[in-house]
């Protein structure tokens, strides 16, 4: 377990990043999400992230279901605020924004003080819970000075009152990222595409200022949405078709992995979690079986001889 910044909170290295429980891109049944949250404790895994935007809430309330049984000391959960759910009369889906899911309600951007802890209020509710032990400001990419003038200071204030044990923001994206980290008092922030075997962004400015300032950091979309997972023509890298050249150096990295006895799915995971400022690298998985796979390929050391015929050494 690793504490994150100068919380009390720790967090297992390995989280299970719970978007694809709320029906990413194809639906699951309620008992298939189960599975794969099971499989994750089953696993060792103690961390569990979700959202109000994954699924319109079904990620929350299945993985509040999910763990109702479980210690409540034992595990530790974070969500996110910036969205509010509101009821919607649209007969649709929510494929537009990713999720199979009917779009029975509308998210509404929005990170004032109040809608923060109305964020946080639906989000207890959804998961069955009494606290989250992390909250983090979700995409505040164009709502930057709402949510460092209002957002923000609620999450510490909340923070001081004991509500939540650790604050932070999660994004895409490494220059906000590293402006909380140098601007406020976060304990962590969660980078998610932005560390990777493909993308190396967050060591120019996130990782580096994380260390400097004692910020723990997540990693999420360690395998760039799919790319680094299985590269093969028309896998995914960011949600959408992978440019020619990553394919191509994906392919690179997986033939070296396999000249070494390893394979690209553990290099991927191991890069992410080897940098001495990340606490937890996060496995988005959506089934039993990919989770344990994930959680093996992450207990799977790779060889040194790998990172210097890939030149990561």
């Amino acid at each position: 377990m690793s504490r994150l910044g100068r919380s009390g909170v720790e967090v297992t290295a390995l989280g299970f990043g719970a978007a694809g429980i709320g029906n990413l891109f194809t639906p699951l049944t309620d008992d298939q999400a189960t599975e794969a949250v099971t499989a994750a404790w089953d696993k060792g895994i103690r961390y569990f992230d979700t959202a109000p935007h994954y699924g319109l809430g079904l990620s929350e309330r299945r993985l509040g279901a999910a763990l109702r049984d479980r210690p409540r000391a034992e595990y530790t959960v974070s969500t996110k605020v910036g969205r509010l759910l509101e009821p919607s009369a649209e007969t649709g889906d929510d494929l537009d924004n990713g999720f199979a899911v009917p779009a029975s309600h509308r998210r509404v951007w929005d990170f004032s003080a109040d809608g923060v802890r109305r964020s946080l209020d639906a989000s207890l509710e959804r998961l069955g819970l009494d606290r989250v032990d992390i909250v983090y400001l979700h995409d505040p990419d164009d709502h930057a000075d709402q949510a460092f003038r209002e957002g923000y200071p609620a999450l510490e204030r909340l923070r001081s009152e004991g509500v939540v044990g650790a604050i932070g923001a999660g994004m895409n994206q490494t220059a906000m990222l590293t402006r909380f980290v140098r601007e406020t008092d976060v304990d962590v922030v969660l980078c998610a595409g932005r560390y990777t075997l493909l993308d190396r962004g967050a060591l120019t400015d996130l990782l580096p200022a994380a260390e400097e300032r004692g910020v723990s950091v997540v990693i999420g979309g360690a395998f760039n949405s799919g790319l680094l997972a299985d590269p093969k023509p028309g896998a995914t890298y960011n949600y959408t078709a992978a440019p020619q050249e990553l394919l191509d150096e994906a392919l690179r990295l997986k033939a070296v992995a396999d000249r070494h006895g390893s394979t690209l799915r553990a290099a991927a995971l191991a890069f992410c979690a080897a940098h001495p400022a990340v606490a937890s690298v996060l496995l988005g998985a959506r089934s039993a079986a990919e989770v344990t796979d994930g959680a093996e390929q992450f207990a799977t050391p790779v060889p040194d001889a790998f990172w210097k015929e890939a030149g990561l050494s």
